[in-house]
């Protein structure tokens, strides 16, 4: 390019020429006369034979989209809006290599039934070329009870493995090296828990603590605006994020110890502005609660990770991820005062929209699952999962998880979309379309700023309102048909109804998994159990950032004590309350 495009549409200076040079005169007027031109000529001919599809287009998310743009119409600064990638303000992306010098992580959700089932699966996936574990619990676990819980009939292994002990976590990674492969957990409420059982269990194993890398979920504030799967209140659960945060910041300091989840938001019908709005103000959640324990934010931001949805709009979910990036290092640099680049980097695992996936015509979800891979390869993930063509029905068969796994090693090996960082940095489209996105979240995180905070703002009930409002507005414009799902809404008529093989989770997975339970709890040191569990409860106790008030050492030992999830978790709902729902409207 003849010049820099720092000062295009900002009236600084002379602007840049394009990318052809001498195609269009050097100064944005011409190329508003030119586009004036254009407008009044060639498309208002073209328009009179063949009037536009639609009356309004939109974005999936409701953005209105131009018809054409040019660099008249996108105010950008290269220095300040985009930069070079791996670095300020990381538009481009986090590493200054991007794929070229490692692909993103493949990473299958996987867990079903029995910890037994769900090794052999992580196996299995390993040995396809699978390159990172990640795991699924069912709900009991994700509501902090154990399998022989009454509250626990029906669902064991149901929907995730099933894991009440740390002799569960021996299982579920037997034969697998914890200090080689990365692993992820998706769990919230007794998040710490989980972490603790596989910090136990690498210290049985003699491997050190800095040796093992991973992530566990843990965002306690997703929660209560969209999953509902909580164990404690909402500022008693920001007290236990924090004391994670603080613990593996130096005891296990390759561990993302919250991967900050908008996806869980976006699925429950948020847009995808407030989806990233919702999801950065939760950062910023964490990063202030940890700031005001009195930890060093250089410190423990490195180890912050991200997870978003990727849904079906193409262009605005790559927009997405792209502004996220660029929000994220802002914030962090100019509210925060984080000097290392680490801090900044919006490091993010992706997922494609399960959502977005058909009981009609399940074969069509291989097609959508293909092009939101696409889409977050294209806005930089660092981490994706690609959900199964079954994952409407059940959890996915071998076959189908295969596929999904391929689609991502196709996308990674045949499309050619990874040999170039950022490929469509500097196109006006996308670039206008990441100015908006960004635009539009920082307007929803600043309200949440007037309103006092996350907590304060999940506490009135704002997000759920909007995310609700949201979802209501998609689901009568899915009903009207001004919103389109192929085999849902058209093209739905010729079709047979198709038969596609499931996974069937045994009910004897239940006695099967109650029986080991009551095994591990007759053998083990019931003075011990209770020893821990009193430690436990002296931690909730004690006012946090205190000396011993920390809970990840105590809940670690009862860990190796072999204290079941709920015994602990029990500990935690007595000392620290429950929670109710507010159920805002």
């Amino acid at each position: 390019m003849a010049q820099e495009l720092s000062s295009l549409g900002r009236g600084r200076g002379p602007a840049a020429e394009t990318t052809s040079e001498g195609e269009w005169p050097g100064e944005l007027g011409a190329i508003r006369a030119a586009v004036d031109a254009w407008r009044k000529g060639t498309l208002a001919k073209t328009t009179q034979k063949m009037p536009p599809r639609k009356e309004r287009f939109t974005t999936w998310s409701d953005l209105p989209l131009p018809d054409v743009l040019t660099p008249a119409d996108v105010p950008l600064s290269y220095a300040r809006d985009l930069g070079m990638p791996g670095e300020y303000p990381f538009t481009r992306g986090v590493q200054p290599t991007m794929y070229r010098g490692r692909l993103w992580t493949m990473r299958m959700f996987a867990g079903f039934g029995t910890p037994e089932q769900t090794n052999e699966r992580f196996k299995y996936l390993l040995a396809q070329g699978q390159t990172g574990l990640s795991t699924a619990f069912d709900f009991p676990t994700l509501m902090g009870y154990d399998s022989d819980s009454p509250r626990s009939l029906g669902e064991v292994g149901k929907c995730g493995v099933a894991v009440d002990t740390l002799r569960d976590m021996e299982v579920l990674f037997a034969d697998i090296p914890l200090d080689q492969v990365t692993t992820s957990m998706t769990i919230n409420g007794p998040a710490i828990v989980l972490l603790a059982f596989y910090v136990a269990l690498a210290d049985e194993r003699g491997i050190p603590r800095g040796a093992i890398g991973g992530t566990v979920q843990n965002d306690c504030l997703k929660e209560f605006i969209a999953q509902h799967a909580w164990l404690v209140p909402p500022r008693p659960a920001m007290r236990v994020v924090t004391d994670m945060i603080e613990f593996c910041s130096t005891e296990v300091p390759r561990w993302n110890t919250v991967s900050i989840s908008g996806y869980h938001i976006r699925e429950a019908g948020a847009t995808a502005a407030q989806e990233l709005a919702f999801t950065i103000a939760d950062g910023i959640g964490y990063v202030q609660s940890c700031i005001e324990r009195g930890l060093d934010v250089d410190v423990f931001a490195p180890r912050l990770s991200f997870f978003f949805d990727v849904h079906n709009d193409f262009f605005e979910e790559i927009a997405k991820f792209r502004a996220a990036r660029r929000i994220w290092a802002r914030i962090m640099k100019e509210r925060f005062g984080a000097k290392k680049a680490e801090s900044m980097k919006l490091r993010t695992h992706a997922q494609t929209a399960g959502v977005s996936l058909t009981a009609q015509q399940p074969y069509n979800n291989v097609v959508r699952v293909a092009l939101q891979a696409m889409a977050a390869v294209l806005g930089g993930t660092q981490s994706l999962h690609t959900n199964s063509l079954d994952e409407t029905y059940a959890l996915p068969t071998e076959d189908a998880v295969t596929i999904a796994l391929r689609t991502q090693q196709i996308v990674a090996e045949e499309s050619g979309v990874a040999g170039t960082i950022d490929p469509l940095g500097g196109a006006w489209f996308v670039e206008d379309l990441t100015n908006r996105m960004e635009a539009e979240a920082t307007q929803i995180i600043r309200r949440i700023d007037e309103m006092g905070g996350v907590v304060d703002a999940i506490e009135k009930g704002y997000p759920q309102r909007e995310i609700a409002a949201s979802a209501y507005r998609f689901q009568r414009q899915l009903e009207a048909g001004e919103r389109l799902m192929v085999g849902v809404n058209k093209y739905d008529g010729a079709e047979k109804a198709t038969d596609i093989p499931l996974l069937r989770i045994d009910d004897e997975v239940q006695r099967t998994q109650v029986d080991n339970l009551h095994r591990v709890k007759a053998a083990r040191d019931a003075a011990r159990v209770r020893a821990c569990l009193e430690g436990v409860r002296a931690a909730a106790k004690a006012k946090p950032g205190t000396e011993g008030a920390n809970l990840m050492p105590p809940i670690i030992e009862a860990a190796k004590a072999y204290c079941t999830q709920q015994e602990i978790c029990d500990v935690l709902r007595e000392v620290l309350g429950t929670y109710t729902d507010p159920a805002e409207f």
